[in-house]
């Protein structure tokens, strides 16, 4: 057998059992759909009269404020993802089982690598059943066919960023309460950017941090490429803002999982 093909089975038969353990425990992938239908309920039904005050209406889609706010939601999901990602991580690793596949003649990767296919499936299946709801709210997306294909990119690379990040917390922390609470901050910078109101709508210094931070972009580009409007040069910096994620979290990860592995 080739390297590459002992590489794929192993990751595959992991991957499998990745799969088979998302399904045993529901409550983690309720929980992962659940925050964000909870809050675009929220924001919509409860908050939508006056938010959308301050929105610009997107040509050919109305005034609905869902239409405005369902972007930083979804990226919110891929937040609530890594959440996920990081627990399962935690008790695999506090349970023993990761110490005990590296005592086995397996492709020492593909650990990780099924961790993170199996959670970025399982982050982009959320985001399509928060897309089907909000649908049933009343979204109304103008995306072209090519315009889809950019989203469905946008939010692979998302979730592919915030996965490993994930990966990394559940790693990195001593226990499964510091896993669970690390990556919370994650689920709220949303808020703290374009996802709820504009950023010029904000004080000076909370909008200089709102502009800039990672998750705005993202939002900006996946409102544009859903609304059928200009992103200008927010795809760029979101590709930037996946890419620098996506290296920090597999370098963060790959130094606690190969220190564990020396003791």
């Amino acid at each position: 057998m080739s390297t590459v093909t002992y590489a794929v089975a192993d990751s595959v038969t992991l991957l499998r059992r990745n799969l088979k353990n998302q399904l045993r425990y529901p409550t983690t992938v309720i929980s992962i759909i659940g925050i964000p239908v909870l809050f675009l309920l929220l924001f919509v039904y409860v908050f939508g009269n006056v938010l959308g005050e301050g929105v610009t209406p997107v040509p050919g889609a109305g005034t609905d404020y869902i239409n405005y706010v369902l972007p930083g939601l979804i990226i919110m999901t891929a937040a609530t993802g890594s959440l996920g990602t990081a627990v399962s991580t935690s008790v695999d690793m506090t349970e023993g089982i990761i110490a005990r596949f590296k005592t086995m003649a397996i492709f020492r990767p593909s650990i990780l690598i099924a961790r993170v296919i199996s959670s970025v499936l399982q982050t982009l299946a959320s985001m399509a059943v928060v897309f089907a709801v909000a649908l049933l709210m009343g979204f109304n997306p103008q995306a072209s066919a090519t315009g889809w294909l950019g989203v469905l990119a946008l939010l692979t690379a998302a979730a592919f960023a915030l996965t490993w990040l994930g990966v990394a917390f559940g790693l990195a922390a001593k226990t499964l309460d510091a896993a669970s609470n690390a990556p919370f901050p994650l689920i709220l910078l949303p808020f703290v950017g374009s996802g709820i109101v504009p950023t010029d709508t904000m004080p000076t210094g909370l909008r200089y941090f709102a502009e800039y931070q990672p998750f705005t972009p993202m939002i900006e580009t996946l409102r544009g490429l859903l609304m059928n409007t200009d992103i200008g040069n927010s795809g760029y910096i979101a590709a930037a803002w996946c890419t620098a994620i996506s290296l920090l979290g597999y370098t963060w990860a790959m130094k606690h999982f190969n220190k564990d592995r020396t003791h």
